[in-house]
């Protein structure tokens, strides 16, 4: 049990950190249905032509013609000055500038940061460093100059859509970005030329993704591509591409970034090939001025792109409303069986009867531990049989006492004591059993509080997120985690004559179980606070309804099994 506790701490504390930090991320399980093995994304369709707008301050064209192929009759379009346009959906508060014609802002209404503020995508100030969100990227080159212009902003659409335009009588660019007024979706299209002929390039999000004030914001952040071919999902840290940008190109079903709870990705017309650029940038943020690596990703590849865009939540209704495929994002881990059915239990928990999720989690916990009951009944009665014949073990072990492992004696030693068990009908086993079955549970309720953005920032009593660690220098729950893992152990019978050194490490169990719990998730040190507590009233009924067990009837009941 020792062991096993101690490998348990070290899971949950070491498996996010190594997954995070040494890139050792697993990728997804293959898909092996049908349809999962095809392209489900949305095609995107050209946006159609609409009569120009015009902003404040806006500087016209020279002429309204569409630029020929010869660049000396191109007709110049640029702005006077940097111009902001904003666009307000229902889920998206986003600022574009004319300067690179590129994104300075995304933010999303309907979740918060830290301070309670929607919460903001963009690393604004990484972003300074590197290039803003849809800049263009042209492979093998510097930062491009067409970043720094000033394009001219043609708001169309009822101000959900706007198209951008530039020329200097050689190159001639254009962006159109089209937001919708209830969903996460994002039409984008761009053409750059240059003398006439097509220019190749990327559209690229860089300086990172998502919520950065969190610890360590880095860790989180992983760039992601679906593999059509090999039907996965690939998921590359920023060291990946430490020497220098990493090439990768095939059928995706998207490409993006992702942080622990949101998605940007970029999404291709189906049987599209799409080539991509890993990129490593060294950036500060607005939480921490040290320069620190984040991924960054550019996708396309052609003179012209026309690609959707999901930016938001990983909510799984909401993401394969889009595409089946994005719901693999969510990263449920090896544990995903149970992960998933316990996250939808507590959903229903949540939305339909309770409303809050630190109450649903100790209403699933007491409902977890009442199916597991008989099977605790079995390792407590197997505990109080091994209490009894302790004192004949020990014979045992003095009998052969200083025969080691490799000591042909000791087959002889294992040999009489499984006798012993076996005509008393006791499993040696058998106690190990109930513990075994919570272990997983308990992983899948980190994982649950990992992944589901659902219960990002859920409040219970004193705790401000069951997602993270309490915000008191001193963490409550698992000081009581302590203080009820002791008053477990003395009410549990433990066997007599038993190795002293082993029984005194036993005592320092919850101590040890207190420090791997201290800075989890406040959910996680909830359900095994509560599983505590369930133990003790099971412990205290076994105790009172449970006769105390003899030599004797330790005898009827060896051979009633027989």
């Amino acid at each position: 049990m020792l062991i096993a506790f101690g490998l348990m701490g070290l899971i949950l504390v070491g498996s996010n950190w190594a997954y995070h930090k040494l890139g050792l991320i697993p990728a997804e399980t293959p898909q092996t249905s049908q349809q999962k093995k095809t392209d489900t994304s949305k095609a995107v369709t050209p946006l159609p032509n609409s009569t120009p707008g015009s902003l404040p301050g806006e500087t016209k064209p020279a002429t309204e013609t569409p630029p020929s192929g010869d660049a000396s009759v191109a007709p110049l379009a640029t702005a006077a000055n940097k111009q902001t346009w904003t666009v307000d959906t229902d889920v998206y508060h986003v600022v574009l500038s004319n300067e690179g014609a590129v994104v300075q802002s995304w933010t999303l209404k309907k979740y918060k940061d830290a301070a309670g503020k929607p919460i903001e995508l963009v690393n604004q100030r990484g972003a300074l460093k590197t290039a803003f969100p849809l800049a263009l990227q042209f492979r093998g080159e510097g930062p491009s100059p067409l970043n720094k212009a000033l394009w001219e902003p043609r708001p169309q659409g009822g101000g959900l859509s706007i198209e951008y335009d530039y020329s200097d009588g050689h190159t001639v660019a254009k962006k159109v970005i089209a937001f919708t007024q209830s969903t996460y979706l994002v039409q984008f299209s761009d053409e750059v030329k240059r003398d006439g002929a097509g220019l190749p390039h990327q559209i690229s999000w860089r300086a990172g993704f998502g919520d950065m004030d969190v610890t360590n914001a880095s860790s989180h952040v992983a760039a992601i591509r679906y593999d059509l071919k090999e039907d996965k999902l690939d998921r590359d840290a920023a060291k990946a591409a430490k020497n220098g940008p990493v090439y990768t190109d095939g059928s995706f079903s998207f490409v993006g970034l992702e942080d622990q709870y949101f998605t940007a990705v970029f999404l291709p017309p189906v049987d599209s090939t799409l080539k991509t650029t890993l990129l490593s940038d060294s950036v500060p943020t607005a939480y921490n001025a040290t320069d620190d690596a984040f991924p960054g990703i550019a996708a396309g590849g052609e003179a012209r792109n026309q690609l959707g865009m999901f930016v938001g939540p990983k909510e799984g209704n909401v993401l394969e409303a889009v595409n089946p495929n994005l719901s693999h994002v969510i990263d449920w881990g090896w544990f995903r069986i149970i992960a998933q059915p316990l996250f939808m239990i507590l959903r229903v928990l949540q939305t339909q009867f309770i409303h809050n999720y630190g109450w649903s989690i100790i209403v699933l916990t007491l409902f977890i531990n009442i199916a597991l009951f008989p099977l605790k009944i079995m390792n407590l009665k197997s505990m109080r049989k091994m209490q009894v014949l302790q004192p004949q073990i020990s014979k045992i072990n003095d009998k052969y006492k200083g025969v080691g492992m490799s000591d042909p004696r000791s087959q002889q030693k294992q040999a009489e004591i499984m006798e012993l068990y076996k005509a008393h009908g006791v499993n040696p086993m058998g106690g190990c059993l109930p513990m075994l079955i919570q272990m997983p549970f308990l992983f899948a309720f980190y994982k649950v509080l990992s992944v589901s953005v659902e219960m990002r920032h859920a409040p219970w009593l004193w705790v401000a997120d069951l997602t993270q660690p309490e915000h008191f220098a001193i963490h409550i729950l698992p000081l009581i985690m302590i203080v009820s893992s002791v008053l477990l152990q003395k009410m549990t019978p433990t066997p007599a004559g038993g190795d002293p050194n082993q029984q005194k490490m036993m005592q320092f169990m919850p101590v040890m179980m207190g420090i791997f719990f201290w800075n989890l998730s406040s959910g996680v040190v909830l359900y095994y606070l509560t599983s505590n507590l369930v133990g003790v009233a099971q412990q205290w009924f076994f105790n009172r309804t449970t006769p105390a067990m003899t030599k004797t009837t330790l005898i009827k009941d060896g051979r009633k099994k027989a």
